[in-house]
């Protein structure tokens, strides 16, 4: 699935790597692009992707200044797995560090506040690289800091509290405990609405059940209850997050209640919903760049040729923004079922059935019953065929 917030992979293994790139976005960033953002360590570019140096005796304050430095370096790998090596390299001895350094300093002390989130995010890294032992002892730091009389990091340590939890809960495949973990990211958004990385993680945990098969009901429970908070927040990009979540709700409280379909064909004259009257019909929020999209489009086709004549439509819903591109595309691949298209104002995301639903990802594929109300929000690949089975029981 494409989308502004969400990956293309199946929903187990996105969602707790998207949870922690939330929390930990600093070591998300290309190490190039940081040098970029702040001065760099070196005069020049680092040749390949360098050996992370073993830790030098020193106090906390150089201890901490050793690790900025490495942080800062222009490092330019030739590969994904060479950033990877690097980067588990700096965040073992950014642990080694934060560990010399705490026991030495007071708790009120700010390199204290500053060596513990480094060890956070560091060891959050290494759990993102497959080191079960840096996952048990982020759960058990985190633990000893959500108390932390330093406001800042005991939100920090709440919020991988709150990770930690949820990849409980996703491993074993199941949303039991859901309503519970929404309840306690809500507590987290009353207790401070401008917080941004509070509201991210809320954002991004609504979503990730939204993914999950059955999670549509806690999802739907998450934008209730993070909705109010994020109204109340005074940071305007939490406010108009917040702004998003009616159109998602609308999505998610469709199915067994009828949808509204409305815009311009592409052949730019108006849409008449009341041509759908009593027959099977698949929304297909879409586009011409979205592989996902595009790879579904046989499959679609299939069940179009064979059910079409027994009162199964498709619509179209396209969000591209180059109308001839569309139009090409929609010739090249002779697809028969009504495109309905909007000329862009910006943002191609902007159209505005997909705003009015809270579309955030491509594709996305609801099937309505003959009787106008919406049978699922999930009619992809194997799932279209056993629903217009059911709804086609007769056909040859």
């Amino acid at each position: 699935m494409f989308s502004l917030l969400r990956a293309s992979c199946p929903p187990l293994s996105c969602v707790l790597p998207v949870l922690i790139a939330g929390l930990a976005l600093e070591w998300t960033m290309p190490m190039a692009n940081r040098a970029a953002a702040q001065p760099a360590a070196t005069a020049e570019p680092a040749a390949g992707v360098p050996q992370v140096p073993p830790l030098p005796q020193g106090t906390p304050a150089e201890l901490m200044q050793f690790i900025e430095q490495l942080k800062n370096n222009d490092v330019r790998p030739k590969s994904r797995q060479e950033m990877m090596q690097y980067m588990k390299s700096l965040a073992g001895v950014s642990v080694e560090a934060a560990n010399k350094i705490l026991p030495q300093v007071k708790v009120d002390d700010p390199l204290y506040a500053q060596a513990a989130s480094m060890k956070l995010e560091s060891l959050m890294m290494l759990g993102r690289l497959g080191d079960e032992a840096a996952a048990k002892e982020l759960a058990d730091f985190a633990t000893t800091l959500a108390a932390s009389p330093n406001a800042d990091l005991a939100k920090e340590a709440q919020r991988v509290m709150l990770v930690a939890e949820a990849q409980q809960m996703f491993a074993s495949g199941s949303v039991a405990g859901g309503d519970a973990l929404v309840q306690k990211a809500a507590a987290m958004l009353a207790a401070d609405p401008d917080d941004m990385k509070t509201a991210g993680l809320a954002m991004q945990l609504a979503q990730a059940f939204e993914q999950l098969p059955g999670g549509e009901p806690v999802a739907m429970a998450a934008f209730k209850a993070f909705g109010p908070q994020f109204a109340k927040s005074s940071n305007p990009r939490i406010k108009q997050m917040g702004e998003s979540f009616a159109g998602t709700l609308r999505r998610l409280s469709l199915p067994g209640n009828p949808m509204e379909i409305k815009g311009t064909l592409l052949n730019k004259q108006p849409f008449d919903q009341k041509t759908l009257a009593g027959k099977v019909v698949l929304v297909d929020f879409w586009a011409t760049w979205c592989g996902p999209c595009v790879a579904e489009i046989p499959n679609v086709l299939e069940q179009y040729e064979k059910y079409h004549d027994k009162g199964f439509e498709v619509v179209g819903i396209s969000l591209d923004q180059d109308r001839q591109a569309l139009e090409k595309f929609i010739t090249d691949q002779k697809v028969p079922w009504p495109i309905l298209f909007e000329e862009s104002e910006g943002d191609g995301w902007q159209h505005p059935l997909a705003t009015y639903y809270g579309i955030s990802g491509i594709p996305t594929v609801i099937l309505i019953g003959r009787d106008g109300n919406v049978i699922t929000l999930n009619a992809r690949g194997e799932r279209l065929g056993e629903e217009l089975a059911k709804l086609f029981p007769n056909a040859g």
